[in-house]
């Protein structure tokens, strides 16, 4: 492909049947569906690189019954779908819901990779709670097989860097069992512009979306939102010329409000540190409210804890990195500032970053928030933590030749520190965590380290020097946001469809309602409801 990858402002035509507000997979699946019927689709990114978070991130999608697992011999059927998200949300989620969801996510699934250049690949990651009813040990994940765009000169370059993953699959990388990438294949696929995890699924999508005429433009924020009869006349401004363009309809897909410290401080309950694209600062959803919009469960985020020092920057900003894998590996515990733990550090890290966040009854305050991931010698020489080199403290470490020096040096409880290590080697010994029975399930063990016997999630803390990383409650992105019905159509205050507008992915609320069935589930929502907007739009206006 010679032409172009992005649009110039001044070479936009007047008139599009749609406009997408981002170029994430929300953005960007939408924009391919409502291509392959035929409509001409315009993508506005307002960040100068492309894919949003998408591409900043791991790229997994949950679907369940989809396809690829079913060819892969891991078995599932719809019911048990049904049967595991009523578990997972139906507490939240409506019998109607759970339905469209489990009947809707392997469609999508099929329509990109039959129809376009996606490539995906079941991974054997089990759902996070195997003792539910439905529950499947593999498959619903799915991975993105590694994109390689020598056929589009200039698409890598324009596509949004990771913010800290290796040029791995996640398959790749869960084969590791924690230890460091191979550098040689990472250099290989650096110079060739080869990209993985979510930047593979934004390079196959992008291909896509080019290949069917969608036209896309960067560095051009949407500025306002007009209904002028039955169109919509979008602004944009930028560092080109501002431009107005017509649109028969508009999607959302602008990503979270996670950046934005007034709208974080409004909406949610505590601090959180973000590890997405900065550039998610809540515009579509502040478009949204302008257009009439109703919005729900607008406290709720994509938890994770976070690993986030002064040396983690992503786009100049103070970011941060997963710290489940570091917690969940054997040789490390996570404490708070009484040097006890209290969380199963192998638990999936949506629902063990709720734990950070719980509130101290005496003080009022979080007890666990920051909290500390304290780890021996032993653990530095095999396994990377928060990106370091194995065997080479990193200068935002804090060490110390013994457990009771290190407690003082970052202000833990000594006393505190000294018995939950003695108990948890006594447990790691046995390879029984008694405290909470850390690697006692399939899914505990599943990033643990299956080199390491009786129990791959733990090993004791004996070999100074000895080492402590603060950790933080931190999000992935916000996942409340602006009403949709099944279609995508966003809602007034009525429940009633505002005429021609459209929202998908984080701008909107979540489909799983701060509930997070396995691995995937981000992206699952999405860009199940992505395709659904779609396929509306093909129908409505083809």
């Amino acid at each position: 492909m010679s032409t172009p990858i992005l649009t110039a402002t001044e070479q936009l035509k007047s008139q599009y049947d749609v406009v997408i507000m981002g170029s994430g997979a929300a953005g960007l699946v939408a924009a391919v569906r409502a291509a392959y019927a035929g409509l001409s689709v315009l993508v506005v990114e307002k960040a100068a690189l492309l894919g949003g978070t998408t591409a900043a991130g791991g790229g997994v999608m949950w679907a369940p019954n989809n396809h690829l697992a079913k060819a892969a011999d891991y078995p599932d059927s719809h019911a048990d779908g049904v049967a595991y998200l009523s578990e997972a949300a139906g507490h939240v989620m409506s019998a109607e819901e759970i339905e469209w969801y489990v009947a809707t996510a392997p469609r999508a699934v099929e329509f990109l990779t039959v129809n376009t250049k996606v490539s995906m690949v079941p991974i054997a990651r089990p759902d996070y709670h195997m003792e539910w009813k439905g529950a499947a040990n593999g498959g619903r994940g799915l991975d993105n097989n590694a994109f390689d765009p020598r056929d589009y000169p200039g698409l890598s370059e324009l596509i949004r860097p990771s913010s800290y993953f290796p040029l791995l699959t996640m398959t790749e990388r869960d084969e590791l069992n924690g230890r460091a990438a191979d550098p040689l294949l990472l250099e290989r696929r650096s110079s060739a512009g080869i990209r993985t995890m979510g930047g593979a699924l934004v390079g196959s999508l992008l291909a896509s979306a080019l290949d069917r005429g969608v036209q896309i433009v960067a560095s051009s924020p949407v500025e306002d939102l007009l209904r002028i009869g039955d169109r919509w006349q979008v602004s944009l401004g930028g560092v080109s010329a501002d431009a107005r363009v017509s649109a028969a309809a508009v999607v959302l897909a602008s990503g979270g409000f996670e950046w934005n410290a007034r709208l974080r401080n409004a909406f949610l309950p505590h601090p959180v540190t973000p590890i997405s694209a900065p550039s998610n600062e809540g515009d579509g959803l502040e478009l949204g409210l302008r257009a009439g919009a109703a919005v729900e469960d607008m406290t709720a985020v994509w938890g994770v804890p976070v690993i986030s020092t002064s040396a983690h920057q992503y786009d100049g900003q103070r970011s941060g990195r997963m710290g489940n894998v570091e917690m969940t590996l054997p040789g490390s515990i996570t404490v708070n500032s009484d040097g006890k733990r209290f969380v199963n550090e192998a638990l999936n890290y949506h629902d063990a970053s709720r734990v950070f966040a719980s509130i101290n009854p005496h003080t009022g305050r979080q007890q666990n928030n920051p909290a500390w991931l304290v780890f021996d010698a032993k653990y530095l020489a095999k396994y990377p933590v928060a990106g370091s080199t194995p065997g080479e403290p990193a200068e935002w470490m804090v060490s110390a030749p013994s457990l009771e020096l290190l407690a003082r040096e970052v202000g833990i409880n000594a006393d505190g520190l000294g018995a939950t290590v003695a108990r948890f080697n006594a447990d790691a010994a046995l390879g029984v965590d008694t405290g909470f029975g850390r690697g006692a399930t399939p899914q505990d063990r599943f990033l643990g380290d299956a080199g390491n016997t009786p129990n791959p999630c733990l090993a004791p803390l004996l070999a100074a020097p000895f080492y402590a990383v603060p950790i933080h409650a931190g999000v992935l992105g916000t996942s409340g946001g602006l009403a949709t019905d099944f279609h995508g159509r966003v809602l007034d205050s009525r429940q009633q469809p505002i005429p021609g507008l459209y929202a998908a992915g984080n701008v909107s609320a979540g489909v799983f309602r701060n509930n997070y069935p396995g691995g995937g589930a981000t992206l699952g929502s999405a860009i199940t409801r992505a395709f659904a907007v779609g396929e509306d739009l093909a129908a409505r206006l083809k």
